[in-house]
């Protein structure tokens, strides 16, 4: 049984530390395809842009962003801040720099199609990333955790506050002088939904895995 907890714990690390890949080469790839940051991307290149950053230091902005909204959680729903927080927060700002450096090595020339293609990718990396995540529940990343105590507040639905959340960071970052785009109001309308129906089917599939553990 002991055995079997151990390895759990390791499967749901593994999961959030590849999530945080994603959703970190996700947010890069969006802002590298120029066609519109995502809600997070855009309160980052928002704040990138109020603090007179350059395009290469929005993992800068990111973990400076993150680490604000980690301590409104913390205060106000500590119970949504774990390890998994931390894991979060200290690598972020460099996988973001790194995923940017992908998306140039994959996507050399900047031509419609690839821009599109760019942040289609970009998008799922996202909203895989961040339903696995949620899924591994080893404490939330500061945004998903103000979406979480939002909706613990109001007893919605995520996908609900989800959007609503997502409007308030597109207004926030394009003031800021955050790039919007098409792809701003897609993801906007799309997040919510595609990351809760993503995180029940991995929910269903790590149940499942777990039960198969613990026989």
């Amino acid at each position: 049984q002991e055995k079997c907890m151990k390895k759990e714990k390791i499967c749901r690390f593994i999961l959030a530390v590849i999530g945080i890949f994603l959703v970190g080469t996700g947010v890069a790839f969006n802002a590298a395809a120029a066609l519109g940051n995502d809600p997070v991307g855009i309160m980052y290149d928002g704040i990138r842009n109020a603090l007179g950053l350059t395009g290469e230091q929005l993992g800068t902005a990111s973990n400076i962003v993150n680490i604000i909204l980690c301590v409104v959680v913390f205060f106000t729903g500590r119970h949504y801040v774990n390890i998994g927080t931390f894991i979060y927060i200290i690598p972020y700002g460099m996988i973001v720099d790194i995923g940017g450096r992908i998306y140039h090595l994959l996507f050399k020339v900047q031509t419609f199609p690839i821009q599109i293609l760019g942040a289609v990718t970009g998008c799922l990396l996202l909203y895989t990333g961040v339903a696995m995540y949620i899924t591994a529940d080893i404490g939330l990343d500061p945004f998903t955790g103000v979406v979480m105590i939002i909706k613990d507040r109001l007893k919605k639905e995520y996908r609900s506050v989800k959007i609503g959340f997502d409007i308030c960071c597109i207004v926030t970052g394009t003031l800021l002088g955050g790039n919007v785009g098409v792809i701003t109001v897609i993801t906007a309308l799309s997040a919510g939904p595609v990351i809760q129906f993503i995180a029940d089917q991995m929910k269903k599939i790590r149940r499942r895995y777990g039960a198969q553990l613990l026989e």
